[in-house]
């Protein structure tokens, strides 16, 4: 197990979960920092966070510790569930859709779809410890994030359907262009 995929992981999450843990100590720090240089911040520990888990997760791959084979199939099966995510995370970026409106926080929701399907199929250690971690803090981070916005009486404004149909077009789209070409050229796996 590569220790750089674990100090990315503990940064890069940590760095997600400080609204999750410590909302008012964060809201202290906006006000002081300003959103912009709290922004920056925030950016640059994320960056250097997740640069440091795929450097780790690569080291990791060159020498897998097999936990399981999973059968072939969940490789189908991850497929079919991060189309959603792909979707959902375009709805995070497009406002004004039922998507959006109903789920309040796509992209979270996307990230505990692609994180399950990726657990689902790979079997390796690396993959457990990556995979899982996204998949605990995107649980946490939508539970936080609804009971937010109950508080807060907060709901996201719906445009048209047509917007939601654009959504589900680009989703789909993304999704393809990644699984046909991008997971093989960024991941060095080809998922068909």
């Amino acid at each position: 197990m590569s220790a750089y995929l674990i100090l990315g992981l503990v940064l890069f999450l940590g760095v997600h979960s400080v609204r999750i843990l410590a909302g008012d100590w964060r809201d202290a720090q906006v006000a002081r920092m300003g959103e912009l240089r709290w922004k920056g911040v925030f950016a640059l520990f994320s960056a250097l966070g997740l640069g440091l888990i795929i450097w780790g997760y690569g080291q990791a791959r060159a020498d897998p510790v097999v936990l399981w084979m999973p059968p072939v199939w969940t490789r189908h099966l991850a497929a079919l569930l991060t189309v959603p995510a792909f979707i959902l995370l375009v709805a995070a970026y497009l406002p004004g859709s039922h998507i959006k409106a109903k789920i309040g926080h796509p992209m979270v929701a996307g990230v505990k779809l692609w994180a399950l399907a990726h657990l689902l199929a790979n079997g390796n250690l690396a993959d457990v410890v990556l995979f899982g971690a996204f998949l605990v803090w995107a649980v946490a981070s939508f539970a936080s994030a609804r009971r937010r916005d109950r508080i807060a009486g907060r709901t996201y404004p719906v445009c048209c359907w047509t917007r939601d149909a654009s959504v589900a077009a680009t989703g789909l789209l993304a999704w393809t262009l990644f699984a046909f070409y991008g997971h093989a050229w960024l991941i060095g796996v080809r998922p068909f």
